[in-house]
């Protein structure tokens, strides 16, 4: 009785290390399966984002070999699709990132900057509608306080 008992812990001993084995095995493969996740960085506005190696190559194959970030994805996509004009990806691509480098280079740099260019783009467009109605103001003057 002694030694079929032996025998039996023997062969639940041996069946537990090839479950083991196999588990282990499943394990791995699980892991395998699952893609590192790289930093991309946007070439339309810096933006850096994480993301596998597939997603980065399908979004390089649709925007003419340039990664670029989900924001700016839409923004290019909104560019040809809301265009009353015929625009290529690629002209809208250009669009965008003429657009994000202006703004990297003012906004974010210099807000109150920012500002004052934005006010002066109002004070000119009230200066073109002014002139378009006829009202006879034809330039905007500085005025000094010193003679």
């Amino acid at each position: 009785m002694e030694e079929s008992q032996q025998r039996l812990r023997k062969a639940v001993s041996d069946v537990s290390q090839e479950i083991n084995k196999y588990y282990s095995l499943e394990v791995e493969r699980k892991f395998d399966d699952i893609e590192e996740l790289e930093e991309a960085e946007c070439q339309c506005c810096g933006m850096k984002e994480e993301c596998s190696k597939v997603y980065m190559n399908e979004v390089e194959e649709d925007y003419c070999g340039k990664w670029v970030c989900g924001l700016c994805c839409e923004a290019v996509k909104d560019k040809v699709g809301r265009s009353t004009k015929v625009i290529t990806l690629v002209e809208a691509l250009k669009s965008q990132m003429d657009f994000s480098q202006e703004y990297n280079a003012t906004i974010r740099l210099n807000p109150k900057l920012s500002l004052t260019l934005s006010m002066r783009d109002i004070a000119k467009r009230s200066l073109d509608k002014r002139n378009c109605k006829g009202l006879g103001i034809t330039k905007l003057t500085r005025s000094s306080s010193y003679p």
